[in-house]
């Protein structure tokens, strides 16, 4: 299951799984999506490894902004993932 999380300025949308377990450990999958011309660009973070699963469209400027929100945020999105998303917690 995928929750909203929170839509930026330029549109991306930032949605997140509900918390899974790889290696023992909790885990939660968080993706951006933007629209674009002729569709939408994506990529996928794993937390709390901040491994990037893919990137399909976002330029490494942007990858480091996710990335920097994902160390302010992951701490909330657990916290919601563990809820049923944003709007149960």
């Amino acid at each position: 299951m995928m929750y909203p999380y929170i839509t930026l300025a330029d549109d991306t949308v930032i949605i997140h799984s509900d918390i899974k377990e790889k290696n023992g450990e909790p885990a939660v999958e968080v993706n951006f999506e933007r629209p674009v011309e002729d569709g939408f660009i994506s990529a996928r973070c794993e937390l709390p490894s901040y491994h990037w699963l893919f990137n399909k469209g976002f330029s490494d400027k942007d990858i480091s902004f996710f990335e920097e929100l994902l160390h302010h945020n992951a701490h909330t999105i657990f916290e919601f993932a563990r809820k049923g998303g944003m709007c149960c917690a």
